[in-house]
């Protein structure tokens, strides 16, 4: 029963300071960086003249060469739209423009999804032209040599046909023709979600061969606003070779990260719901950069240049990649890894350590959803589906309590005849432990193994898009975001905003008496200290998870709630007695005076 306690009281506190440490260092830590970091970009901005060269780096990989530099951004969306042809894209789930300029995807907007509850608030947008503060955009070019002239690069101005226009059911075909004769021929396609396809045709009418690279690009200037945290990566993300490859905005702005030559796979940019992927052509070798330039406009950029490849005069070649800049839903993206053979491409949403627990609960959660159609609701059922499982454990180790608390008075006496000879002791109960047929730590496997399935749950609430802005019943009306209500203006009713620290909501409140319910179950610890911990921890993680998204409060108090049950049930089963009563008169009870 001690050993039990004590195993208990550390994952609790382990749990504390992992709360603790993100809450009260890491959050402010980040917050100041990012807040240092837009400061710093701004004065370079102000200071750094205005380089030769628009539209960023021209091809990466270029004979080792730096990078060309770009120009402070300093136009608004709508001028920077203006200053080159565009074809339209309109397709049910986006909405934006191909630059003919470098043939760019550098405006694109996500149709089902808003940037906040609010239905009529601005929706949600990807990429944005190289001329803005906010320029995101992918980029497909080619590398050529006095022999090739000039490539299709960022200046390139495609051609395009009269009155064209992308969408899921019309693609376009645009051209460029240089003075050596190759004509390039390039057809964008996009299906009714968020991938892109481009197949290039490159054509040689001239009279010698010409070698040529193709290159791939995802840049973008500015890094999420909202403070990173660990449970989740955002930044650079691809399958290079028969690895997975991820490297956060921090660690590329000290030093770039080039994986090794690789055959296959895809690399590109992750947020938490969004992403912008280039799949090269998959047979073909590459080098791949993740880098952060400062040069003129800061900017990170994920890329990669193919082996070069050469078109013999009158022959021709066809090269094919994808794009996908879109929502990370988790059908379309594994979908996606399916229908194109694209290696690991579910990994883009950050599954974690626990990947084959974490996406088999999220697909029961979603099974429950597309049937109830509440993500809310869909928590509370997988919740109970998880207890269930994990019933026969839970009975184990209530039982395994059992048994330690018939032979509590044996160990008592031990405890009596050896005083204060621990070795003596130890000894003594471990046979008695054997003579009673006790396995001691028995009760601590159920708790054990359950902890990975707590932390899928946690990162399923968190991570996935399908929780953001879902609503549960009441006042939740999304499960990513905290409760939006506060006792400190009595939920509302006084008109001023409650403090960040002081933010607590009505979930929170009910998750904090579900866990102090939960820990009167068990005998008050006899050690001081242990009791302590034991009356203060329900207040402080109340607190602590008041921030956290409304999903995982609502999972806590329901499993805080199932957890009740569950053990009233086990306990009475084995006969052993159920101390929460006794545990709540004691709160009130007057305590004797101390004798004098």
């Amino acid at each position: 029963m001690q050993n039990n306690r004590n195993y208990f009281i550390a994952i609790a506190l382990s749990v504390l300071i992992v709360l603790g440490w993100q809450f009260l260092y890491m959050n402010p830590r980040i917050e100041a960086q990012r807040k240092a970091q837009e400061a710093q970009k701004a004065q370079q901005q102000s200071e750094q003249t205005q380089a030769p060269a628009a539209g960023g780096q021209p091809a990466p990989h270029t004979s080792g060469a730096a990078p060309t530099g770009q120009p402070a951004a300093t136009a608004t969306r709508e001028e920077a739209l203006a200053k080159a042809p565009r074809i339209a894209i309109d397709t049910e789930a986006l909405s934006g423009s191909v630059n003919l300029a470098g043939a760019r995807l550098d405006d694109l907007k996500l149709k089902g999804y808003h940037e906040t509850v609010d239905k009529s608030s601005p929706i949600i947008t990807l990429f944005s032209p190289a001329d803005t503060k906010d320029g995101y955009f992918t980029e497909l070019g080619y590398i050529g040599s006095d022999q090739t002239g000039t490539v299709p690069g960022p200046s390139t101005v495609w051609t395009a046909p009269e009155g064209a226009k992308l969408t899921d059911k019309s693609p376009v075909t645009l051209t460029y023709t240089n003075d050596k004769g190759l004509t390039f021929a390039r057809t964008i396609s996009v299906d009714d979600r968020y991938m892109f396809t481009v197949t290039d045709k490159v054509t040689n009418s001239g009279s010698t061969p010409a070698s040529i690279s193709s290159y791939g690009r995802v840049t973008r200037y500015n890094k999420p606003t909202t403070p990173s945290v660990y449970v989740l990566h955002e930044g650079f993300i691809g399958v290079i070779g028969d690895g997975l490859v991820e490297s956060k905005y921090s660690a590329v702005e000290e030093e770039a990260v080039t994986p090794a030559k690789s055959t296959g796979g895809w690399l590109g940019i992750t947020d938490k719901y969004w992403a912008a992927t280039i799949v090269p052509p998959q047979k073909s070798a590459y080098e791949a950069r993740f880098s952060h330039f400062t040069d003129g406009q800061p900017r990170y950029q994920a890329d990669y240049k193919e082996d070069a490849v050469t078109v013999a005069p009158g022959q021709s070649i066809e090269l094919k990649n994808l794009v996908f800049a879109g929502a990370k839903e988790v059908p379309v993206i594994d979908g996606y890894e399916a229908s194109y053979q694209i290696p690991r491409f579910d990994r883009l949403i950050d599954w974690g350590w626990f990947y084959f627990i974490t996406k088999p609960m999220f697909k029961l959660m979603d099974f429950f959803f597309r049937y109830f159609g509440n993500f809310g609701v869909a928590i509370l059922l997988t919740t109970i589906v998880v207890k269930g499982l994990f019933f026969p454990l839970a009975s184990k180790q209530y039982a395994s309590m059992a048994n330690m608390k018939r032979v509590q008075p044996k160990m008592e006496e031990l405890k009596a005849k050896f005083g204060d000879d621990r070795m003596g002791l130890q000894q003594a109960m471990m046979q008695l432990y054997k003579e009673e047929k006790i396995n001691p730590i028995a009760g601590c496997w159920p708790i054990a193994l359950q902890i990975p399935v707590f932390f899928a749950l946690y990162k399923v609430i968190y991570i996935t898009i399908e929780m953001r802005h879902a609503p549960f019943f009441g006042w939740i009306q999304d499960l990513s975001a905290p409760d939006p209500t506060t006792i400190v203006n009595l939920f509302g009713l006084l008109p001023f905003e409650a403090p960040a620290l002081l933010h607590l909501g009505v979930w929170p409140l009910i998750m904090g008496v579900t866990m102090f319910v939960q820990m009167r179950m068990n005998p008050t610890p006899p050690d001081p200290t242990q009791a302590m911990i034991f009356n203060w921890m329900p207040l402080v993680f109340t607190f602590m998870l008041a921030s956290f998204p409304a999903g995982l409060v609502i999972y806590w108090a329901w499993n805080n709630t199932l957890s009740v049950i569950q053990q009233g049930v086990i306990m009475r089963r084995h006969g052993v007695k159920i101390e929460l009563f006794d545990n709540l008169k004691g709160l009130f009870r007057r305590k004797p005076a101390p004798s004098k």
